[in-house]
């Protein structure tokens, strides 16, 4: 089993990590987008956390800007949308069950963990449950695996092309 190739947590990253989310991180396993300006804007994180939870969401959408973004648009009852999308269109239908498999081996190589086993995040393979999860796997896998993570970015007023961090080192 291959493991995608992340960028190295280096102490920095943990810090602005942090930062973003009020806390302190966990199980990090490597930064899987970054913003423009190098902070670390999606994490991958072990599927069991060092407690020994298991823990489904391998790619944690963690920079502010863009979390505030899904949150409006979840807000705003886009989920709604995306979901008759879903339902409507057998070609994203088949684009998402794919991405749920990619989701899954990516995080398979990090450990099998039996309590989450077949369980992705955002709702995947068959509904739209978190625009954040679904955002964090298409920054992480990039344009056109994720299609509905896809749309979700496209709609909404943040951009992984321009930097708007507050964080230390961001250009915001």
């Amino acid at each position: 089993m291959t493991t995608p190739p992340f960028a190295p947590v280096t102490d920095a990253d943990l810090a602005v990590l942090s930062e973003q989310l009020g806390r302190p991180v966990r199980g990090v396993v490597g930064v899987a987008a970054r913003c423009v300006c190098g902070n670390p804007t999606v994490v991958a994180t072990s599927p069991r956390l060092p407690d020994g939870s298991p823990f489904p969401t391998f790619y944690y959408l963690t920079h502010p800007a863009a979390t505030a973004a899904m949150s409006v648009l979840e807000a705003d009852h886009v989920m709604r949308e995306l979901s008759d999308e879903l339902a409507s269109d057998e070609e994203v239908a088949a684009q998402y069950a794919r991405a749920h498999e990619a989701y899954l081996r990516d995080r398979a190589g990090f450990g099998d963990v039996e309590e989450i086993a077949g369980i992705s995040a955002g709702g995947m393979p068959t509904r739209v449950k978190c625009l954040h999860a679904l955002a964090g796997h298409a920054l992480a896998a990039g344009p056109g695996v994720n299609p509905i993570g896809d749309r979700a970015l496209a709609m909404s007023t943040w951009s992984p092309e321009r930097c708007a961090c507050a964080q230390p080192g961001g250009a915001g």
